[in-house]
């Protein structure tokens, strides 16, 4: 039996009581309601599945002092500054998750995941409690939600496909301590996280 979605902290849809848990396959990707009390060993089995080097990508809202205002106040196009740690090994990526995965997977507005340096395949957790892994060999994840009891579906209902003008859905801020996912780059500056780009907001 399918599980209710169970959302993050910083994301907030209505009805809820509608979506559930689920993955539907693509050509070369897998999209997935995942739970919030599911994402953290979600994301680990995808790392402890991989033989190579990875890099973490953390993509957060851009500074509104970096948005084009088409009239005052009303600005047309977002953007995102995507930032990067290169050459994890299996043990780095699952510290990256032991240190700040609390503000990570509660965070309703930004998106990470983990990427493999050699085959490309990607894992990213962003809004909304959406999923998606990328391959070339997407064969190799058929089971890969099994162990984590969550049903594939010919057709996934996610939250995006819910909203309307009258019920959108609420991305907040979400933060531990004083802390929220903006302090992460200077956190792990040491470790070489960097600015890689800012990219046009997709959605």
């Amino acid at each position: 039996m399918r599980e209710k979605l169970k959302l993050k902290a910083g994301s907030k849809i209505s009805p809820v009581s509608t979506l559930y848990e689920g993955y539907e396959v693509g050509e070369n990707h897998i999209t997935a309601n995942v739970g919030i009390d599911k994402i953290e060993g979600v994301l680990q089995h995808f790392i402890v599945m991989q033989e190579e080097p990875m890099f973490f990508i953390l993509e957060l809202p851009a500074s509104a002092d970096d948005e084009a205002e088409v009239a005052p106040g009303i600005v047309e196009t977002l953007h995102k500054d995507v930032y990067y740690i290169d050459g994890c090994s299996q043990e780095e990526a699952l510290t990256v998750l032991i240190r700040v995965g609390d503000l990570l997977y509660n965070d309703g507005v930004s998106a990470f995941g983990f990427g493999c340096h050699e085959s490309g395949d990607e894992i990213m957790f962003g809004k909304y409690n959406v999923l998606t892994i990328y391959s070339q060999n997407i064969e190799n994840y058929n089971d890969f939600f099994d162990a984590h009891e969550i049903e594939k579906t010919d057709k996934l209902i996610t939250p995006w496909s819910t909203f309307t003008e009258e019920t959108p859905g609420v991305s907040e801020r979400y933060e531990v301590d004083g802390k929220s996912v903006f302090d992460i780059p200077k956190q792990f500056k040491d470790w070489g996280m960097y600015l890689a780009e800012q990219r046009k907001e997709e959605r």
